[in-house]
């Protein structure tokens, strides 16, 4: 059984993808994929820098993981992402069969693993993940709420020029 530290451990990695987005003005989302307590897979949101809606931290790490790996099956890795996984993103972790998702912090907007849909743990679907959420919650809502404050501060500025 993992205990609290090691996950703790694994976002912070996370977290520190995450830091790479904030610093391109993107949504700051990290996501690592671990295998046999390695990184196999890392991304951070891109979606601004590649005009790519597809682009997120989760989908980038998978397709990294899955290089790494040889395998589109993440059958025996975890997923420690800093933000709760859209719709988008837990339908990718469903179909590569990852075995346990770990997050940081709700995503009441457009959250699909607990806030607004349970599809990780829908038996009606072919496969089903194990989730933990809430570690490091406090210092990712903190960044979150600092990129936020910045991008309308922003607005603010260049509203007034």
């Amino acid at each position: 059984m993992i205990n609290n530290k090691t996950h703790k451990r694994w976002m912070k990695y996370a977290y520190l993808e995450a830091l790479k987005a904030y610093e391109k003005n993107e949504i700051p989302v990290g996501a690592v994929v671990i295998y046999k307590n390695n990184i196999i897979g890392k991304g951070h949101n891109l979606i601004e820098t590649l005009n790519d809606a597809t682009a997120h931290a989760e989908m980038i790490a998978i397709t990294v993981a899955s290089e790494s790996l040889e395998s589109w099956r993440l059958e025996n890795c975890s997923l420690y992402v800093t933000l709760e996984p859209c719709i988008m993103c837990t339908g990718a972790l469903i179909n590569s069969r990852i075995k346990k998702v770990i997050y940081g912090l709700s995503n009441e907007k457009a959250g699909a693993c607990d806030s607004l849909y349970h599809l990780g743990e829908d038996s009606r679907l072919n496969h089903n993940f194990e989730i933990l959420s809430g570690i490091m919650e406090t210092e990712i809502r903190e960044l979150m709420n600092n990129f936020f404050k910045k991008m309308r501060d922003d607005l603010k500025n260049n509203f007034r020029s």
